[in-house]
């Protein structure tokens, strides 16, 4: 849906989200839901919904997570695959929208690039680029809820590796993959180790002459049904919405557990994920050089492999993998430190994402501009000094809209809370001058380290603590206090005459 703007008065929201992926439609539903009486939009910086569901689309695109904590709190998975694909997701996602009348709320092309705070007014001044030809345009908003990610779409992360421009084949990003691309029969040489990399892998060997995993290092890599069979026994046997919430609660719990397993016993956890491997490819193989990490689990995230798909590719000599570092490209593939060429047609570069703060909104308070590196982060979502704003972000080591649907939910108790007491303006303050700094989250990944100095801080204690604990958030955020001592109220609403 498109608006059309008026000359003199930007249109005005009670909340604007930022974001028509995963996060921001159900932003939309929990909105709708529980604050009936708020008006609200989305904008949108691309041409379609779905955010990253509809922006990956190389072969084999998947999710990571189990779609019955990856799905909506409020909208069962009602699918076979517990371990979806993309496109499948995408369609979960825009059904959702279609269903509670979301998709009317987006407007399309609307990118925004910097907000600025009134206290005054209570007002947010959001400033858009609109259509292709970025004409400038203005909406307002009482609250702004970024729904954005975490990443940066127009580019992803490739290293300025030496002679990539003597190579005569095609170089790829997972991020914007060519749909022109036909790597049939071709030698493919897929560079990283994440889950991305995992995930190609076995998609493209199906079709292609042979594919090559070329990694630095190792990451942990553990085989998991792509079918869950309680899932589906449940199904059968119970309503569809019973059904998904009995499987979501066993799959957080058995994640927690494990989680806490790994911190407290990292080598015990080392020893089975380890074990698991060398049993999907036998004693002969280098278990040791190709899939056993120098860190901890959990100190990264662990990639998951559907029924064991990548194990099956190199069991199958249609894969395989190479752990050593790239000295240069060559006109024909590459040459490794080792001095060991790798012969290659296509070169893909799944070597991660550009994180970005804030969706890379410039902000600003009163005039004055926010740094949010300077910032705290208050459960999760808002950040110290900053009034009327939340942004929507999952968990690093469990499904991201296990924690996106508690801050909607959050928001929404925040929102009424205002309502009902005549406040226009809540804004967490830290008062405290113990709160020592420290890193937003604590992940080794490459991808996180280059940017964490850009990203806000966390405390040692609640509210400024992230727990990266369902349960615990839970407590937190659906059951605990509102007007909490550190949330600050003000600026009261005119009392009719």
């Amino acid at each position: 849906m498109q608006a059309e703007q008026p000359a003199d008065t930007p249109p005005y929201v009670d909340v604007l989200i930022v974001g028509a992926g995963l996060s921001g439609i159900g932003a939309a539903c929990h909105l709708q839901a529980q604050c009936p009486g708020r008006s609200y939009a989305i904008l949108e910086g691309r041409e379609r919904s779905g955010g990253t569901w509809d922006l990956f689309r190389y072969p084999g695109v998947r999710s990571d997570s189990d779609m019955y904590t990856l799905g909506y709190v409020f909208r069962p998975w009602t699918q076979a695959k517990a371990i979806a694909d993309g496109p499948s997701i995408l369609q979960y996602v825009r059904d959702t929208a279609r269903q509670h009348g979301v998709d009317d709320r987006i407007h399309y092309q609307h990118r925004v690039v910097r907000a600025a705070w009134s206290s005054a007014e209570a007002c947010w001044t959001v400033d858009v680029e609109q259509g292709p030809d970025k004409r400038p345009v203005q909406w307002r908003c009482n609250f702004l809820f970024l729904c954005s990610g975490y990443y940066r779409y127009e580019a992803g992360y490739t290293p300025d590796f030496a002679g990539m421009d003597s190579f005569q084949g095609r170089i790829v990003h997972p991020q914007h993959w060519p749909a022109d691309l036909d790597h049939g029969g071709q030698r493919v040489v897929v560079i990283g180790s994440g889950a991305t990399a995992m995930t190609l892998v076995p998609a493209m060997a199906q079709t292609a002459a042979h594919v090559t995993l070329l990694q630095r290092s190792p990451t942990y890599v553990v085989a998991r049904p792509a079918e869950d069979p309680i899932a589906n026994r449940m199904r059968r046997l119970l309503p569809a919405m019973a059904a998904y919430r009995l499987t979501r609660w066993k799959n957080v719990t058995l994640g927690m557990l494990f989680f806490r397993l790994a911190r407290r016993k990292p080598a015990r956890v080392k020893r089975m994920l380890l074990g698991g491997v060398r049993h999907a490819l036998g004693p002969a193989y280098d278990v040791a050089t190709h899939f056993t990490p120098r860190y901890n689990p959990w100190d990264q995230r662990l990639c998951l492999v559907p029924d064991g798909d990548l194990f099956a590719a190199l069991n199958a000599g249609r894969a395989s993998m190479v752990t050593d570092h790239i000295d240069t490209f060559t006109p024909g593939g590459l040459r490794l430190k080792s001095g060991r060429e790798l012969e290659a047609d296509i070169i893909v570069t799944a070597t991660g994402l550009e994180l970005q703060v804030l969706g890379g909104i410039e902000l600003s308070v009163d005039g004055r501009r926010v740094d949010p590196a300077a910032t705290f982060n208050y459960k999760g979502m808002m950040y110290s000094d900053v009034p009327n704003l939340a942004s929507s972000f999952g968990y690093t080591n469990a499904s991201w809209t296990l924690k996106c649907d508690l801050t909607c939910a959050y928001v929404c108790r925040l929102l009424n809370h205002m309502a009902k007491n005549g406040w226009r303006q809540c804004t967490p303050r830290n008062a405290g001058p113990d709160l020592v700094p420290e890193p937003w989250i604590d992940f080794s990944s490459g991808y996180v380290q280059r940017s964490l100095d850009k990203f806000p801080k966390q405390g040692a204690h609640t509210p400024w603590k992230l727990h990266q604990n369902y349960a615990r958030d839970i407590l937190l955020l659906r059951l605990g206090r509102v007007d909490d001592g550190v949330m600050a109220f003000s600026n009261r609403a005119a009392r009719p005459a």
